[in-house]
């Protein structure tokens, strides 16, 4: 069984605080993959590009996916004929924000995997957080659990995903990256669902990161 990991990287703050932990591990072999799904931050995906060669020795894939405007709707997708409002209910689960993509993590996780398997490598890291997000129930640690079951069962291998930000706040996880000398990384990442750079500061994601890098007192470096 060969060693090392697959870490998804989005191009966002998490995600490139993922790749940071686990490149400080010299001894792995690290393959990071994006998804082209069709997002209107589709910058996102030139900004994984970057942290794969900022994070160096890293093979970086992207998948693409044009399936989900076929089979779903959501404000955060590229084609959305509705117009929703990214901070708009969804209208198909008034408890979930518009800009959720219904199967997107699992799906994700199970083409992830099957990457995983090619190289055969078990662990897969992802920046999922179920204390400070946006509400997607596929970013829960039950949802993780039950994944990570399903996969190793249905490749008949033993597949852990690592979910190193589950508990961790947004400050939490912006004092991690100070700690890993990689503050700077945070420049190439994207996080606004409105697709504008350096960001728009009034979508909930962009907001959710000035929470946290106000509480941790550290000035963004993307803004900078």
């Amino acid at each position: 069984m060969g060693k090392g990991a697959v870490v998804l990287l989005s191009g966002g703050q998490d995600s490139a605080t993922v790749l940071a932990m686990v490149a400080a591990q010299s001894d792995q072999q690290i393959h990071t993959v994006s998804f082209d799904y069709g997002q209107r931050h589709r910058i996102e995906l030139r900004c994984s590009i970057r942290l794969s060669q900022m994070a160096k020795a890293v093979h970086h894939h992207q998948i693409p996916i044009n399936s989900f405007s076929f089979v779903t709707q959501s404000a955060l997708l590229h084609d959305n004929k509705q117009n929703w409002p990214i901070d708009a209910p969804h209208p198909n689960n008034v408890n979930l924000p518009a800009s959720f993509v219904p199967g997107r993590n699992l799906i994700f996780l199970t083409l992830a995997a099957a990457l995983a398997y090619k190289f055969e490598i078990r662990d897969l890291y992802t920046g999922v957080c179920e204390t400070d997000y946006s509400g997607y129930p596929d970013c829960r640690l039950n949802t993780i659990d039950a994944l990570q079951l399903a996969i190793s069962r249905g490749m008949d291998v033993p597949f852990t995903i690592h979910t190193p930000l589950m508990f961790d706040t947004k400050a939490e996880t912006v004092l991690r990256m100070k700690d890993l000398g990689r503050l700077d990384w945070y420049k190439e990442t994207h996080t606004c669902y409105e697709g504008v750079r350096p960001g728009c500061r009034v979508c909930p994601s962009c907001i959710l990161r000035q929470k946290g890098f106000d509480e941790a007192g550290i000035k963004d470096p993307l803004f900078e």
